[in-house]
């Protein structure tokens, strides 16, 4: 032992030992309460999310329904070019057309009430074009009852726009493609455009052997148009189209167009064939061979 180190005091015989911070502990009391170190209070201090009977009463009483009808008719007007904006723009006796019509409800409107029926029928009827006569292969193209003449007449009479589309069938013409009483273009009273799409012309030397006759079907299709408006009288547009190997100065448009030149309506182009970019300058050209004092129908001078 050194100097420096002091003597180890010596417990007395007898003594208790003196008690440790860790023998206070394990003699702590094992009921007492240990706070949470949560924050998030008790469920029990939320309000339920599900109203009380009396509140839902209270909620049912202020729900009104909306007044659509009491809206300016030009947002009506808006409002059902949204709904028919997925319906097809040429509309015909096809399973195609049906089976989008069903599958999306678009025609629900027509069974809400006998004013929305009017609006909604009319503004379908009256924006959408309605093919004369089926070109669907099949049983659709050899019906003798086409779409026109299973509407009902008041449906009929808000269409504004009908296509007729020439070309299937050009070896053997449909018997339903005949233009009578049944089809019901009487009642089409306020078409202005009738459109005229041409998918072939059997005039062409590639459809030798296989065509009818020679000029058959551009005689069938002549005297079709013709039918159409001397019926169809309010037309003053007849817009042609077709497809790129369908050429202007062949036999085929230019039968129809003499039809349209008798018949003195307007010429106009459709988008596809592209006709609409000449159309003006042979105009022009043609006035200023003809002169200007004299009357000339501009179907006469785009066909010749």
């Amino acid at each position: 032992m050194t100097g420096s180190s002091r003597p180890r005091a010596k417990r007395r015989i007898g003594a208790a030992p003196q008690p440790t911070a860790v023998t206070e502990r394990s003699h702590a009391p094992l009921n007492r309460p240990i706070a949470s170190m949560s924050t998030t209070p008790l469920s029990s201090a939320y309000p339920s999310a599900y109203p009380t009977e009396d509140e839902d009463e209270t909620l049912g009483s202020k729900i009104q329904p909306f007044r659509f009808l009491a809206l300016p008719s030009e947002l009506r007007n808006k409002i059902y070019s949204f709904v028919y904006s997925t319906a097809p723009v040429v509309i015909d006796l096809d399973p195609h057309t049906f089976a989008l019509l069903n599958r999306q409800k678009l025609l629900s409107l027509f069974r809400v009430s006998r004013q929305l029926h009017h609006e909604a029928a009319h503004h379908f009827f009256s924006t959408h074009t309605f093919r004369l006569f089926p070109t669907y292969p099949g049983r659709y193209l050899k019906t003798k009852k086409p779409l026109l003449a299973r509407l009902p007449a008041h449906y009929r009479a808000s269409i504004t726009s009908l296509e007729l589309r020439l070309g299937p069938g050009f070896n053997n013409p449909p018997q339903g493609w005949i233009v009578n009483d049944a089809l019901g273009l009487a009642d089409c009273t306020t078409v202005r455009v009738l459109k005229v799409f041409v998918e072939c012309d059997p005039s062409d030397a590639i459809f030798k052997g296989f065509r009818m006759g020679e000029g058959a079907y551009e005689r069938f299709s002549a005297e079709l148009l013709n039918s159409v408006l001397e019926v169809v009288a309010s037309v003053t547009t007849v817009e042609f189209d077709a497809w790129p190997s369908v050429k202007r100065s062949g036999d085929m448009m230019t039968g129809l167009g003499e039809v349209v030149a008798q018949h003195d309506k307007v010429v106009g182009w459709g988008p596809e064939r592209g006709w609409d970019k000449d159309s003006d300058q042979i105009w022009l050209d043609a006035v200023l061979m003809n002169g200007l004092g004299k009357a000339l129908s501009k179907s006469v001078a785009i066909f010749g």
